[in-house]
């Protein structure tokens, strides 16, 4: 019998702490790649459109890179009443992100796009999450943004840390969604792509 086809390198295009660790739970081997997309929202953009767009781009720009290897992109952005909250960068813009969003309910769109030029294989998929938040005290704010200091997280509070004290619910159908890369849909779309995983 014919050699099977050696396995195709997957890559992560994303430098995400986050996401790598999730991807790590399918115990797969996998790179990681710079993505360089320009994630400025368009004008009139909305939150899944740019969700989205985004992921789409981090995952074509590695693979021209890579034409040869799967390469799964990823975005997540924080919609507050349709508005974009993106990382906050620093405590002040923290503060004023969790001000806002008390007692609030916030949905996470994540997108994932799974990208093999060689193949020609190109699918994307949205996990949305809701998210409510209690109504919680300045000092409450305060004290958790200097324990936690999530300046590198969309919306400002880690759910798989302290943050998940601020809130009252999550509604989701992929828990790893509001964390960074929806396992869920990407085992999907790997799979699609010809990715063998425990079919």
């Amino acid at each position: 019998m014919p050699d099977s086809p050696s396995p195709r390198a997957l890559i992560l295009g994303s430098t995400s702490p986050y996401r790598r660790e999730l991807l790590q739970r399918l115990r797969i081997p996998f790179e990681v790649q710079r993505p360089e997309v320009d994630e400025t929202p368009f004008a009139n953009e909305t939150t899944v459109a740019l969700a989205q767009r985004l992921a789409l781009a981090k995952a074509q720009a590695v693979a021209q890179r890579f034409p040869q290897a799967i390469v799964i992109g990823s975005d997540q952005v924080a919609d507050l009443n349709g508005e974009p909250l993106g990382k906050p960068g620093n405590h002040a813009n923290a503060v004023k992100q969790l001000t806002r969003m008390r007692g609030q309910t916030v949905v996470f769109q994540t997108a994932v796009s799974v990208v093999c030029l060689a193949t020609g294989f190109v699918q994307s998929d949205l996990a949305q999450v809701q998210v409510l938040f209690r109504d919680f005290s300045d000092q409450a704010l305060q004290d958790y943004l200097h324990a936690e200091t999530p300046y590198d997280c969309a919306g400002s509070a880690k759910s798989e840390g302290l943050g998940i004290a601020l809130l009252d619910r999550i509604d989701n159908h992929d828990p790893t969604a509001l964390v960074g890369l929806p396992l869920i849909l990407t085992c999907r779309l790997l799979r699609a792509a010809g990715l063998p995983l425990y079919d």
